[in-house]
């Protein structure tokens, strides 16, 4: 696990383009990205699957991530974003 620096915790550390991805796709490659995010680190989310309004939530709430906020873009996509967490839970059900 990677420290966690106080610069960390706020800065933008990666976004993923999940437009034109279906679920369970989205999740999948947030799961995926995180991964090489370190502890506290931001990551941003761009999809248009009108499911990701629930899943990344929902993912978010299962695994402990802290989703930070969603913002409707002009463009008709919907971008999340979210804070990794120290831990994940037991149960990975993605």
């Amino acid at each position: 696990m990677q420290a966690v620096t106080e610069g960390s915790m706020n800065t933008l550390a990666a976004t993923l383009d999940a437009r034109g991805l279906l679920c369970p796709l989205p999740v999948l490659k947030i799961r995926k990205r995180l991964k090489g995010l370190a502890v506290g680190q931001i990551l941003k989310i761009h999809a248009d699957d009108p499911a990701a309004r629930v899943d990344i939530p929902h993912f978010c709430s299962e695994q402990g991530h802290e989703l930070l906020g969603t913002e409707d873009h002009k463009d008709g996509f919907v971008i999340f974003t979210l804070r990794k967490a120290g831990r994940t839970a037991p149960l990975d059900p993605f």
